[in-house]
């Protein structure tokens, strides 16, 4: 299984957006694929793909009971589908998670047992047989140094990283680095970086020498493409479904964006040896998701 935590450490860099395309454009290529979105905040993944109805909702059953070992049913009825991709929709519990973990671990160890604050969210996709169902696991925590980015790196081990081109960006990715290497060392656990993708690039000439200063594999870098993902958040969709469905007739530099994402997602899918069985011709929109 291929799985991977998009993120990076400054916010309105797309992190959201670039998950929600990833994801669909593994799907459309006949891939199953689990998206787990972790941000507490409105405005989040399951917003943007229209799964997010019960959120506020306290009856509902949600990722952070099953975290703490308080489900109220079966791991499988956590699972919405948008597009061909499954996906476990944020609550708002998501806000107090680190004090549900940390009392967790301190009834554990009043007990005498051991409780990996960090480890919780790999147990819960281990007990719902998540490497046998899914060929791609997506994690999306929000953009600050938390439980949740910890729970998503312990159970995914890579890292997906959205650029701003700009010096705040580049010192975004070396902060990461960082946390990533120190985090790993804590564990005892190995993160790898399968990409760097630089995100609403205008190509100036301080962008361009900013491209070659990044550490890691820079497969696509993607344009600014700001009137095409403000419509994809209004139509609560994909970048390809809104090329599909809501733009009146297609724009050259947007499809372009489209072939660079399935271009993106077969790159990934060979770091980790998977062949989807039916990828498209890059950015075309006549291909169906077939997952």
């Amino acid at each position: 299984m291929l799985s991977y935590t998009v993120y990076s450490e400054a916010g309105g860099v797309g992190k959201s957006s670039l998950t929600a395309n990833l994801a669909a454009a593994h799907a459309r290529a006949g891939l199953d694929v689990l998206v787990v979105p972790m941000d507490p905040q409105d405005g989040d993944l399951s917003r943007l793909l229209g799964v997010d109805d019960d959120r506020a909702d306290h009856e509902a059953d949600n990722l952070v009971r099953h975290m703490v070992g308080s489900p109220r049913g079966s791991f499988d009825d956590l699972i919405r589908s948008a597009e061909g991709i499954d996906i476990i929709p944020e609550h708002n519990l998501l806000s107090d998670l680190p004090d549900f973990l940390a009392r967790e671990k301190q009834q554990a160890e009043k007990l005498g047992d051991a409780y990996n604050i960090y480890a919780q969210l790999q147990r819960v996709l281990q007990e719902g047989d998540v490497g046998e169902k899914y060929d791609v696991l997506i994690c999306d925590p929000p953009a600050t140094e938390s439980d949740h980015l910890y729970n998503a790196i312990y159970a995914t081990r890579n890292l997906v990283i959205p650029v701003e081109p700009s010096a705040k960006g580049e010192a975004s990715v070396d902060g990461l680095q960082q946390l990533a290497t120190n985090f790993a060392d804590q564990m005892g656990i190995e993160v790898g970086v399968l990409a760097a993708v630089p995100n609403g690039f205008k190509g100036t000439n301080d962008q361009m020498e900013l491209l070659d200063e990044i550490a890691f594999p820079t497969p696509e870098v993607i344009g600014d493409r700001t009137a095409l993902m403000e419509g994809c958040w209004k139509q609560q969709c994909s970048a390809f479904e809104y090329q599909r469905e809501h733009r009146d007739y297609p724009r050259d530099h947007e499809l372009e964006t489209l072939a660079q994402l399935d271009r993106l997602a077969r790159y990934l899918e060979e770091q980790r040896g998977i062949e989807a069985p039916n990828p498209p011709e890059p950015g075309a929109l006549e291909e169906e998701v077939t997952a």
